[in-house]
């Protein structure tokens, strides 16, 4: 699904007026002064987006017209409250829970989420390879290298920076997403500086002899 750079200009007006109704292209030109061909264009790009979707179809004067409305699961990347959100209530669970019974809960999170990914299939390099990549698409940019036998996620950044605030307990939960998914030890070993970054080593499968492979490119 695209991000918000592509709610910039006329798509980002298009989506505006999707938000408050369900409308056809026709509609939309009229509000905006614009086209039928323009607006159709616009569309077309923010349904490959992922952004809008075909909703039904609305009588017209001539022929039926074919509305238009904003993909539920979008909602999401209009609200800038999830990560306020996330960072208080880590705050107020740190205050109220003791430190083993958070990071029990963060790592049950994690498990939570492994559960609405689909299993990793290959071996330990190409399921890294595939961690990696989710990772990425999660919004986290990262390499994968070799080390000690096994290997490090090494992020340029963190995923979680705005809700960890130099505290771990964030990180338990990306730690234990990574661990069910690889079917894998995984500890974190994030940067918590000035600039946080993400850092995970995957250690080889118990029982797993020699060193790790190379990872696929």
């Amino acid at each position: 699904m695209a991000g918000l750079g592509a709610l910039k200009g006329t798509r980002g007006r298009i989506v505006t007026l999707l938000r408050q109704s369900t409308l056809t292209a026709n509609e939309i030109a009229t509000r905006l002064g614009l086209t039928h061909n323009a607006i159709r264009g616009h569309l077309s790009t923010l349904q490959r987006e992922g952004l809008v979707r075909e909703a039904g179809w609305q009588r017209g004067a001539s022929r039926p017209a074919v509305t238009y409305e904003i993909v539920p699961e979008a909602e999401a990347i209009f609200s800038k409250a999830y990560i306020p959100f996330v960072a208080h209530l880590v705050r107020v669970l740190r205050e109220r829970v003791q430190q083993a019974e958070l990071d029990e809960m963060m790592h049950l999170v994690g498990r939570r989420l492994a559960s609405e990914w689909p299993r990793l299939s290959g071996d330990l390099p190409h399921r890294v390879q595939a961690a990696s990549a989710l990772l990425e698409d999660l919004g986290a940019l990262n390499e994968v290298e070799q080390l000690n036998g096994g290997y490090v996620i090494r992020g340029y950044g963190c995923l979680l920076a705005a809700a960890i605030h130099g505290r771990p307990e964030v990180c338990r939960a990306i730690e234990s997403l990574l661990a069910e998914l690889l079917e894998t030890p995984v500890r974190e070993c994030c940067e918590r500086g000035e600039r946080p970054r993400c850092c995970f080593e995957v250690a080889l499968p118990a029982g797993a002899a020699g060193t790790a492979e190379e990872v696929p490119v």
